[in-house]
């Protein structure tokens, strides 16, 4: 994707992003239809969130 994010506006900007995507994906998404791949989409996406949290909080106590 790109290169590796150090401000932490650009950071936050980043995280806001993705969770704006995952609220994207939560608003398309029809109940009644859904399936395990989507369910499995959003884990996936949400893993990714979790996974950049913590690389950022890590450089944020640096």
């Amino acid at each position: 994707m790109g290169g590796a994010i150090h401000d932490k506006k650009e950071q936050m900007n980043y995280l806001q992003n993705r969770l704006d995507m995952v609220m994207t994906v939560l608003d398309t998404i029809d109940p009644e239809e859904a399936g395990v791949e989507d369910i499995d989409r959003l884990l996936a996406m949400l893993d990714d969130i979790e996974t950049k949290c913590k690389q950022f909080r890590h450089d944020w106590s640096e």
